[in-house]
Order: C-alpha cells, then structure tokens, then sequence
C-alpha cells in the first residue's frame, strides 16, 4: 500500500545511496569503469527505503532509528551484492571461470574485497547518520501524513 512515509523513506534512502556511492568512488583504483555505480545503488537504495523503513515507520523515534541502521546494513548488503554479480558477470565474459560454481563463489570473494574497501571512516559516518536521519524522516512523515 502506498503511504508517504513509504514514499519519504524511498527518497530518503535512495539519496543516501547516491551519496555513499560518490563517497565510495575515490577509494577504488583510478582505472575503474564505474559505469552506471551511482544510480543503480539509487534504485538500491529506493527499495530499501520503502520496504525497509517504509513498512515499519510510525512506531516511534528509537524505531525510527534502528529501522534506519537496518535500511543502511540492507543497503551496504543488496548494493555489495549487486555489484560483485555485475563484475563476476564481466570477469566471466573474459573468462577467468572454468566453471560455473567457481563463478558463484567468485561474487562473495568479490564483495568481500569491496567491502573491505567500504570500510573508510567517512563511508561509515555516511551510511550511519543518513540511516539515522532517513528513519527520523519517515517517521516524521508517517506521523504528519496519517
């Protein structure tokens, strides 16, 4: 069901993934192709904002908050699991697997090695207080907009 603290959530955190994906650019090699990085973690983001946050807002301030480091840990996931698929997908199309179970069990070797680049001091405050702050918006919205 549409609601607008689904929607407010949405943006909120949709924002947030562009945001944390410009922060992420300058800590990957100068000679990454980053392509469409920025807006697909958007769409990530969008998601993760209406159905993480979105179904749970108006249940309070500390709901709001926890739900809003829950949106940003599912954003840090789906966002790393997407792309680690999409570079397994590129480093299959060179050939680098000999078969597909050596592929798979490539992306979580991947993300592994992206997360392990996410882990500078201002992605982390990023990601946290924009989780907060999303939270604390929805559920404004939610209690403005019942």
């Amino acid at each position: 069901m549409f609601t607008a603290a689904k929607l407010v959530a949405a943006l909120c955190v949709a924002a947030l993934g562009y945001v944390a994906s410009d922060a992420i650019r300058p800590l990957m090699p100068d000679n990454t192709n980053f392509g469409m990085f920025n807006y697909v973690n958007t769409v990530i983001g969008f998601f993760c904002g209406w159905f993480v946050i979105g179904k749970r807002a108006g249940r309070g301030i500390s709901s709001a908050i926890s739900v809003g480091f829950t949106a940003a840990f599912a954003l840090v996931v789906w966002g790393l699991f997407v792309q680690a698929t999409n570079e397994m997908v590129d480093r299959s199309l060179k050939r680098r697997y000999d078969d597909p179970f050596e592929a798979i069990a490539a992306i979580f070797e991947i993300a592994l090695e992206f997360g392990q680049k996410m882990l500078d001091p201002t992605v982390i405050v990023i990601l946290l207080i924009g989780g907060i702050l999303s939270g604390i918006v929805a559920e404004i919205a939610a209690r403005a907009w019942r």
